[in-house]
């Protein structure tokens, strides 16, 4: 039997990775703002942020509408790309070229 008490989680351990603290850090709102928008405590966001926890199907909705964006804009079961990757196709190493 394996010994899992020295593990330690890594984003999306939950089973999903989110973009909850870049919309957060683009609108400028607090954990504690987004946590009274949506009805849970802070920790719970911070929570959401590190993949320790996936959010009940509820409040990754919640979490969606208060941004505005549709669902699988916010969560996805696959690691998200970089901003810069997806919108405009450039990848990190290209970027590092061009300097």
């Amino acid at each position: 039997m394996q010994d899992n008490s020295q593990q330690t989680l890594k984003p999306g351990e939950s089973g999903l990775y989110n973009r909850i603290a870049v919309l957060r850090a683009e609108r400028a709102i607090s954990r504690q703002e987004l946590a009274d928008a949506v009805g849970v405590n802070y920790q719970t966001i911070g929570f959401l942020e590190r993949g320790d926890y996936g959010p009940s199907l509820k409040l990754a909705f919640q979490i969606a509408e208060y941004f505005g964006l549709p669902l699988e804009a916010v969560f996805s079961t696959k690691p998200f790309q970089p901003l810069s990757e997806q919108v405009y196709g450039v990848s990190l190493p290209a970027a590092k070229e061009k300097l």
